[in-house]
This record gives structure tokens, C-alpha cells and sequence, in this order.
């Protein structure tokens, strides 16, 4: 049959999502593969971004790099999670935080014992059960695996950077000769005749890159998946009404806090993320109930220290390719489809998808069913995803806006509205197969935003009362001195990865 194995993959659009998947290919594949990426300095990236969540460690750990290395390339702070404000009632304030809630006793979770104790003389909230909340209240932050002396997790954490300056960085740690950057602007697509395969790019000024595989990290155009092979596009603004944003970086100041802020307006909601040279913010809104000027207005005077610029704008429409693999192409980021940063989630869609497309690797054939099942894999992980993001906007009580009364009154998808009557009756929630959040996340989720279980899971009646008792105030115990050890996360940051003081003039 010959040999079909592909030797030649381009890369078209650079960005963070170009390089974080020339990068991770390179590792992966090594010599035995020749990348080429195509960008072009005329081209801007979007690059708002700049909150990501835990699973990016693992794409550090993969490439080899050194965290605080990274983090004084990238301006970067630690995060624990994200803190939600104003989305259910004005005033109300939840966190979203990372990593394990208690502790499970047997094969029932944590939670069933804390909603069994709701009620109960001094009882405390789910959140005091968090080594995570419980350290970004105190903005406090280190590296801790374990809690010393105990069976608890110790801090999950990811990442406040520049995203640009991520993309840069991860360039430059690729090893020499493996990647081939050419600067140029793709002006046509070469289809190949009989098959519709992508054969080659002609760029600008007349040079052609040939190629076997094709990866589209062009961004929101979709130069190759959507502009060449026509794979289409599946839009959720139903469910998701945000399709604007405009992002402004302020100046430092103020506690260096350990998670974003992410605070709801009159028809959207504002972001806050602290680096270390700078406070990144954003307007992400419905430009059918509020103008440009009067949300870049609400951004502005919401701001907690100057702004350095005018805000920048983006538009946007939430939703995927229904293909993000057709023939010999493959779209990731921006090109594949867009999920608001609600739940920074757009840096590890990225990273999973270059998962996938590894564990799948083609040959030049790229066998249909091979690609079937990418997309349904990929449609599996981003509609979960939305779901979540839904669940932000659908529950609910504010009616002191029409965004936000659209918002409680929309139909949402059966498999989201299937999960929130289960948890409503019974307090149970169960993953489905590999999806992104877990039970924790969304059991924040849920009961931040004001959805009460009915009961719990009657293995939790195993206890005592006093035995239950003893039980949620040994983990608080346990984690209100773990979290106390833990310095400032501004003193951490300035001694592991804070950036070199400039020099005098």
C-alpha cells in the first residue's frame, strides 16, 4: 500500500493556540514529523486571555518547563479558583474553587454529609470544608500536594498570565530545528482535485506550503476549516447571549488575590485578573441590552486602579464546528469554536483537543471513522462545557434587568435540565464519561447559585449526630491550619517567580 504516514503538518495562525500546539506536537512527535507554522505579523491575535485552570500543569510538566521560569516570562500569579459575584442575587458572592471539598467517607461524597448537617446547632457553610476557598479568603498561596499529617488533598492551582507572552515563551522551548516558522498571510487554499483535500497554502507575494496534514489555529475565520472546507458552524447564543467583550488592563494595585473575579452587570459580566505588572478586566455582554459605549462606561467605573489604555473590542459568537476535523484539517481554539471565559476554559480546550488528536494520529488517509470519532468526542467535551457555562446564566433570581430576566426564563438543553432536577431532589451529581468539571465544580456551581437540594444520600444517616459532627469539624480543623501556614501570595509570587525589580536609570 506505500507509505502513508505524514511527514509534513502545518500549522496556520501562531497566537497562544498556535504555539502552545506547535509545541506540544513537537514534543510529542519529535524529529520523525516536520512542522511548519504560518503567521503573520500584520494579523493581530485576540490574546484577552488570561486565567486557565488546573489541567495546564500537566502541558508545563509535559514540555519540561520550569514553573517559575514561566511565571517571570509571562507576568504570572497563582489561581485557586473563581470567585462569582452578583450572578444569583446583587450583593451574593460564591467561589468556585479548585480542588477536593472535605473528605469522602467510603464511596459517599463529602457533601452528602455536609447537606445532612444543614440546619444543626453550628453548622458551617460547604466553602469552610475548602483548603482552597479557604486560602484565597485569606490570600494566602504555596505549593502543597498534601496537607502534612492528614488524608487531605493539599492546593489545586493553575494560572493568571499575558497569554501572548505564553505562546512566546513555549516558542522559544521548543527545541531548535523541529518547528519551521514562516511569516506570510495565506491568501488561497489549494484543494486536491477528486478528494477536496487540503494540498497546499499559497501566501502572499507568491510562495506556496505544501503539506499533508493541516492544523487551523487562524482564529475566528476559520481560515482553513470553514473558509476552504465549508464544515459549518453550530451557534449557541440561545443559550449563551453574550457575542461582545472589551478588555482593558489597569494598573497594579490592591491585594495580589489568588483567583479571578468574575462579577455580573446589567447584561453580562466583568472579569478581574491580577498579574504582576498589571490587573487584566473585561466587559463580556449582550449588545442587544447594552450599548458599546454604556458597557465600555460600566467597565471603566468598575475598574480598581487606572486604566493603562482604551478598552479593546472583540466580537464574538458562542458555539463549534459541527466538524473540527474534516478531511485533512483540523481546527482548534478560536477556529474550532468559542466558549466565553466565564470558566477560562479556551486554553484547555486547545490542550485536550491536541490530546485527542495524538491518541488518534492519522496517516495521510485520514480514515473516516477516525475523524467521526474525534468530533464526536470533541462535540461531547464542548457541549459539556456549555452546560456549565449555562448553568451560570439559567439559575438565576435576579429580574432587575431584561438580560437577566431572559436568562432565568431561556430552555435549556434536556442534559443540563436533566442534572439540575436530579440534584434539586436528591443532592446527587454523577460525571459523565471525561468531561471537563467535575462533581466538585459543579456542586459550587449549583449550590452558589441558590439550588437546594431536597435531601441527601441516605448513606449518610450512617452517622451519629456527634459522630457527624465530630467529622465536618475535624476537616475544618484541619484545613483552617493548613491554610494558615500558607504565606501571602504577593510574598510567594515576589520569591519563587517575581519578576527582577528594573534597574535604575
Amino acid at each position: 500500500m506505500g507509505d502513508a504516514r505524514i511527514r509534513r503538518l502545518v500549522i496556520v495562525g501562531g497566537g497562544t493556540a498556535g504555539w502552545l500546539t506547535a509545541a506540544l506536537l513537537a514534543r510529542a512527535l519529535g524529529p520523525q514529523l516536520r512542522i511548519a507554522l504560518v503567521e503573520s505579523a500584520e494579523i493581530g491575535t485576540v490574546g484577552v486571555g488570561e486565567a486557565t485552570i488546573p489541567q495546564i500543569l500537566h502541558v508545563n510538566r509535559f514540555l519540561g518547563l520550569d514553573e517559575d521560569d514561566m511565571l517571570r516570562a509571562v507576568h504570572g500569579t497563582f489561581k485557586l479558583g473563581v470567585q462569582l459575584n452578583d450572578f444569583t442575587r446583587v450583593g451574593e458572592s460564591y467561589l468556585h474553587a479548585f480542588g477536593d471539598l472535605g473528605l469522602p467517607l467510603g464511596l459517599t461524597p463529602f457533601h452528602h454529609y455536609w447537606l445532612r448537617s444543614r440546619g444543626r446547632p453550628g453548622a458551617a457553610g460547604l466553602w469552610a470544608h475548602s483548603l482552597n476557598a479557604a486560602a484565597a479568603a485569606a490570600n494566602r498561596f504555596a505549593r502543597m500536594d498534601t496537607v502534612p499529617n492528614s488524608p487531605l488533598d493539599g492546593i489545586r492551582y493553575a494560572y493568571h498570565f499575558d497569554a501572548l507572552r505564553y505562546g512566546q515563551y513555549l516558542r522559544r522551548h521548543i527545541a531548535p530545528g523541529v518547528v519551521e516558522r514562516i511569516e506570510g498571510k495565506v491568501v488561497d487554499v489549494r484543494l486536491r482535485a477528486g478528494d477536496g483535500y487540503i494540498e497546499s497554502l499559497l501566501l502572499e507575494g507568491g510562495a506556496t506550503v505544501a503539506g499533508d496534514f493541516f492544523i487551523d489555529c487562524s482564529g475566528f475565520r476559520g481560515l482553513l476549516i470553514e473558509g476552504a472546507l465549508k464544515a459549518g458552524y453550530e451557534n449557541w447564543q440561545h443559550w449563551l447571549p453574550c457575542d461582545r467583550a472589551l478588555a482593558v488592563a489597569s494598573a497594579p494595585g490592591g491585594a495580589m488575590r489568588p483567583y479571578t473575579q468574575a462579577s455580573a452587570r446589567s447584561a453580562g459580566w466583568q472579569w478581574r485578573i491580577p498579574l504582576q505588572t498589571r490587573t487584566g478586566n473585561g466587559h463580556v455582554y449582550c449588545s442587544r441590552f447594552v450599548s458599546d459605549d454604556e458597557a465600555a462606561a460600566q467597565l471603566l467605573a468598575n475598574l480598581e486602579t487606572e486604566a493603562l489604555g482604551d478598552p479593546r473590542p472583540l466580537r464574538f459568537v458562542t458555539g463549534m464546528r459541527k466538524q473540527a476535523w474534516s478531511r485533512n484539517c483540523l481546527a482548534l481554539g478560536l477556529a474550532a469554536g468559542f466558549m466565553e471565559p466565564l470558566e477560562s476554559t479556551s486554553i484547555h480546550l486547545v490542550q485536550s483537543g491536541v490530546n485527542r488528536l495524538l491518541a488518534m494520529f492519522p496517516d495521510r488517509h485520514c480514515d473516516p471513522m477516525l475523524v467521526d470519532e474525534y468530533n464526536r468526542q470533541t462535540r461531547f467535551e464542548y457541549e459539556r462545557v456549555r452546560d456549565f457555562l449555562i448553568l451560570h446564566y439559567k439559575a438565576t433570581e435576579r429580574s432587575d434587568t431584561p438580560f437577566w430576566r431572559q436568562c432565568g426564563a431561556m430552555e435549556i438543553p434536556p442534559g443540563l435540565a436533566r442534572r439540575i432536577e436530579l440534584f434539586r431532589r436528591t443532592g446527587m451529581i454523577f460525571r459523565e464519561g471525561d468531561e471537563l468539571f467535575a462533581e466538585t465544580g459543579w456542586l459550587q456551581v449549583l449550590l452558589g447559585q441558590r439550588i437546594e437540594p431536597a435531601r441527601h444520600h441516605p448513606l449518610a444517616d450512617a452517622l451519629s449526630d456527634q459522630q457527624l459532627d465530630h467529622f465536618l469539624a475535624n476537616v475544618r480543623t484541619l484545613v483552617g491550619r493548613a491554610a494558615a501556614t500558607l504565606p501571602p501570595h504577593h510574598e510567594f509570587v515576589a520569591r519563587h517567580c517575581g519578576m527582577p525589580a528594573p534597574a535604575e536609570a
